[in-house]
């Protein structure tokens, strides 16, 4: 039985439906709900305003704790009043069961906020009152994430609810059995406190996430969305399979502020999709290639669908930092994805379709191009100095000049647009002729950039929070949708400035409401998570995580990480982005941090939680659960399952990616050593990314054979890694005995790191754990034994042992060796040996024979191309 048009329209709004809700009540309750939402947009604006500490004098200021409260307050009474309980619960009205489970909801949320000073002074002693709301509270949160998020992330919350009360059951098997806790233990941990539910995943969901969902649901209702598309069409559809390109370059450009797969999927892809189908593709891949680029936007900064954010809070490091580590991954998946659409579109014999100018010489062309980029660089470097010279000037005050700079910038953009016509939607059905002009076109949305350059100027040049960048980057975008309409008609010459006024009011109103509701799955994501974390911290299982990945990998790194990537798969499935991320980090980081350190490897905590944030992310492509590839075969009329299998066979460069900055943490621009490498990291890193795509897609040239594709695959694995031929060739550190670490630290330069590989019995089971650390030594010039106490070290020389002291808490090394037990006199902690990095030609030599074999497939497949094209025009039959 084949599904009609009207099922798979069903289908595609159902999946709608999981980011606002499917209920559609009547006037009054409508009126209710979109003031709520309004209610709630700006709650979140006001918490993040500066403004709330000039007038502390007439309403509090509100602490964590009662924002996170308010906040799952909102989302829980918006959940109950749009979200049906089943599938034949009534969509035209809402319940009075639901009328009394939102009400109830929302009180148990705010109850902590409501009773915060009397929990304060009785903390560990709850009474019954805050039991019962406990307990009200945690059923309603699991039923509202059921209703909003689907079964998924509900299931396994009671899975390890279920761990917490039935720890110690006979059914649980002895290596992950715990004490068990009672019920008012559990629920102190998981409600009454921050550590479980009202914890920092919620508390990044209120504080920072909110501004820019409200932020990307601003953007589109400005018609954003829309002018990226037309942009990226403009720009890129005279290429090879252009409409792909065009949709790649959108989804990445969309994916900069939203904060869903499914989002970006359903918006940009409902104009992508048929697009790529017009031209040629065929419709299973012009849906994967819409998901996959759809996905990938949820590792693009700055917003990588609120990851970076708990990633601050989780790593401890800087956003800024956040964002520059994962930068370059981004890009190069981006640009392999193109490469990918430019292969298929190859295999298709496709061409590019008329670009308006193409009859000018190539000359023109290339000097009309260069003026254009020198414009945009020379206007930005404009920008920056412009701003940089008001604020040394003027200080404190440059603000207001700045303000009104910026003002002027702005209303001179829409200017320029009111001269051009208005974009106009695409019609999926209208034959497709000729390509939207890219200069007027570029023109008609200039402003749209404004908040943008806004949100990147706070984040990353005056190193504001993330929570202050949004909140300017949002008020300047509430002031473009309100005044953008009015301006417009104002130089347009249009006498209805009152009624374009009216209709910018509107336009913000709808993106309050609209943003809010994008939120409830968020909020209630974050909040069941919590579940997750407060019992990982409530029952110590990441240990027995950590014990059970390192005996099914037997201890072989390359497995564990293999078995970490299926974990985290597993988990994702079914979880929006921001609660895998949740589950996951909690989970799998410290496994790869720790057996890392074991085996030798020591791995930076952020590109461990990027790479299970990555797998993570995958559970949205992957059959049979992928989200989003369900919402792109709904667009392109296709089989789902068909459609996810292909989309994972693209992400098969995202998949390889993860593997290669653990062992390569250079991608993530970590451990950089000047301008040289820096330049030669990101060359060498996006052409293995391409040679990855090509080897994945059997075409390089022209078709490729069986060995063709496994070379591109080890030149690309070169090309990522070549220090792992160095080191069979040449050991990347000497071994020197313990006693020697006093003089090997006195040898440090300023700054250095000195390796150290540690042995002692583990504080849990007793039995022998290696570790390896990097101690940071500060400045050189100290003797050895100085420098080691400094950051943390007291070696104690006993014979051709060398014992180590329990590091003071105040150590930066402490954290490290608190799973030691330095207290058993007879197995003390000690150091197992002292690596010094050997002096070593350069890795980048082995670049050399792979470039040259790159060489030789290149010739090959050049030589049997010009013998037997294979490429064919595209069938008729495949185009729409």
């Amino acid at each position: 039985m084949t599904r009609t048009d009207d099922d798979r329209t069903a289908e595609l709004e159902a999946l709608a439906a999981t980011e606002t809700g499917a209920r559609h009540p009547g006037p009054f309750v409508a009126k209710l709900i979109a003031v709520t939402a309004f209610a709630w947009s700006v709650f979140q604006i006001w918490i993040a305003s500066p403004l709330q500490f000039t007038f502390a004098n007439i309403l509090p200021v509100l602490n964590d704790t009662h924002t996170r409260a308010i906040h799952l307050a909102f989302g829980m009474f918006l959940a109950y009043m749009v979200f049906p309980a089943l599938k034949r619960s009534p969509r035209d009205r809402v319940p009075a069961t639901d009328w009394l489970l939102a009400i109830a909801g929302a009180l148990a949320a705010a109850y902590i906020s409501i009773f915060y000073r009397d929990l304060a002074q009785r903390p560990g002693l709850p009474t019954t009152m805050d039991l019962v709301s406990a307990g009200i509270g945690m059923v309603l949160l699991l039923e509202a994430t059921r209703r909003a998020l689907g079964p998924a992330l509900t299931i396994t919350a009671l899975v390890f609810l279920s761990y917490v009360f039935f720890g110690n059951a006979a059914w649980v098997p002895n290596v992950i059995q715990w004490q068990g806790a009672s019920f008012a233990k559990a629920m102190s941990h998981q409600w009454l406190t921050t550590e479980g539910v009202f914890g920092i995943a919620l508390g990044v969901s209120a504080n920072f996430v909110f501004l820019y969902v409200l932020f990307g649901a601003l953007l589109d209702q400005a018609g954003a969305g829309n002018y990226f598309i037309k942009v990226a069409f403009s720009l890129l559809g005279h290429l090879r399979g252009g409409p792909a390109k065009a949709a790649v370059v959108a989804s990445g450009l969309n994916g900069l502020v939203s904060g869903s797969s499914i989002a970006n999927v359903v918006t940009g892809g409902s104009l992508t999709i048929p697009l790529m189908q017009r031209v040629g593709y065929p419709a299973a891949k012009a849906a994967a290639i819409e998901v996959a680029s759809s996905v990938n936007g949820q590792i693009m900064p700055p917003v990588m669908g609120a990851a970076a954010f708990l990633m601050v809070e989780y790593v401890g490091i800087p956003y800024s930092e956040v964002i520059r580590h994962a930068f370059l991954p981004a890009i190069i998946t981006y640009i392999a994805l193109l490469y990918i659409v430019h292969l298929e579109a190859l295999k298709l014999g496709m061409t590019g379709m008329p670009r308006p100018g193409a009859d000018r010489p190539r000359l023109v062309r290339l000097m009309r191009m260069g003026i254009g980029i020198a414009s945009l660089l020379i206007a930005l470097g404009a920008i920056y100095y412009a701003v940089k010279f008001t604020q040394a000037i003027f200080g404190d005050t440059a603000f207001w000049g700045i303000m009104a700079g910026t003002l002027a910038v702005y209303v001179g953009l829409v200017f320029l647009s009111s001269r051009q016509p208005d974009l106009e939607l695409d019609d999926p059905n209208a034959p497709l002729t000729e390509l939207p002009q890219l200069v007027p076109t570029l023109l008609t949305g200039l402003h749209f950039l404004l908040p943008i350059y806004v949100l990147v100027w706070c984040l990353m040049v005056e190193f504001l929070s993330p929570g202050l960048s949004a909140y300017w980057a949002t008020i300047s975008l509430i002031f473009i949708v309100v005044t953008q309409r009015p301006l417009m008609a104002f130089f347009r010459g249009s006498r209805e400035l009152a009624g374009a006024a009216m209709l910018g009011l509107d336009d913000m109103v709808q993106s309050f409401i609209g943003g809010a509701r994008n939120m409830i799955g968020i909020a209630l994501a974050t909040a069941t998570a919590g579940i997750v974390v407060g019992t990982v911290t409530l029952t110590g299982i990441g240990q027995v995580m950590t014990q059970f990945v390192e005996v099914m990998s037997g201890g072989h790194l390359l497995i564990m990480l293999a078995l970490v990537a299926i974990i985290s798969l597993i988990l994702g499935m079914g979880l929006p982005t921001t609660a895998n991320y949740i589950v996951v980090a909690t989970l799998m980081a410290p496994v790869v941090v720790e057996i890392g350190a074991q085996e030798g490897l020591v791995v930076p905590l952020i590109a461990v939680h990027l790479f299970v944030f990555y797998f993570g992310l995958m559970a949205d492509v992957t059959p049979p659960v992928g989200l989003a590839s369900f919402a792109g075969a709904a667009i392109a009329r296709e089989d789902p399952i068909k459609t996810g299998i292909q989309a994972f066979i693209y992400e098969s460069r995202t998949v390889v990616l993860p593997f290669m900055f653990i062992f390569n943490t250079k991608l993530l621009l970590i451990g950089i050593e000047g301008p040289l490498d820096l330049v030669l990291t990101i060359a060498t890193g996006l052409a293995a990314g391409l040679l990855v795509a090509a080897a994945m897609q059997g075409w390089f040239v022209t078709r490729s054979r069986w060995w063709e594709s496994l070379a591109l695959c080890m030149i690309a694995f070169t090309l990522f890694r070549p220090d792992f031929w160095l080191n069979q060739v040449e050991p990347e550190f000497a071994t020197l005995p313990p006693t020697e670490v006093t003089e090997a630290a006195a040898e440090i330069p300023t700054n250095g790191v000195l390796r150290l590989a540690i042995r002692g019995p583990d504080y849990m089971t007793g039995r022998p754990r290696d570790l390896t650390v990097l101690v940071p030594l500060g400045e050189a010039g100290a003797d050895g034994a100085t420098r080691l106490e400094q950051a943390g070290i007291i070696p104690v020389v006993e014979g051709d042992q060398v014992r180590l002291e329990e590091p003071f808490p105040t150590s930066p090394l402490f954290e490290e060796f608190k799973d030691y037990d330095f207290y058993l006199e007879d197995r003390p902690v000690r150091i197992d040996s002292v690596q010094v990095r050997n002096d070593r030609m350069p890795a980048g030599v082995f670049w050399i024979p792979a470039l040259l074999l790159l060489g030789l497939v290149a010739w090959l497949q050049y030589r049997r191309k010009a013998h037997s094209p294979e490429a064919a025009p595209v069938p008729a039959s495949a185009r729409i």
